[in-house]
């Protein structure tokens, strides 16, 4: 298993950059990391949910979990994902696969990835 040996989030591009004990470097959105999280409550119990509206989303917090994982909290409130290192790799490997899947399942349901409506109080 590959081991992360460093992880660097870009608070302005909101990229996380990774780098694995085998020198293979690669970088993440934060709504990538956001929409295909770990958690129980996005992979739901047997059936996937579908997150949308998750463009703009930023990651807040890094959490080291041992030495194998780490608990992204992201500015939408979302901080129940556990993202092992064995996992991170999954996603480098498999990220076109897994984010034209999220795209076609976007389609599918009508949504998009652009932010829900927002607004000031004065």
């Amino acid at each position: 298993m590959h081991q992360v040996t460093k992880l660097h989030y870009h608070q302005k591009s909101k990229l996380l950059d990774v780098l694995f004990s085998d020198d293979i470097s690669t970088s993440f959105s934060a709504e990538m990391l956001r929409v295909l999280s770990p958690s129980a409550e996005v992979r739901g119990h047997g059936k996937p949910v579908l997150v949308s509206h998750k463009r703009d989303v930023g990651i807040k917090q890094i959490l080291p979990v041992g030495l194998y994982a780490v608990k992204l909290v992201f500015d939408d409130g979302h901080n129940t994902g556990i993202y092992s290192w064995q996992y991170l790799r999954q996603l480098h490997e498999n990220r076109e696969a897994l984010w034209q899947d999220y795209l076609e399942r976007l389609q599918a349901a009508n949504s998009n990835r652009e932010a829900t409506l927002s607004f000031k109080q004065l």
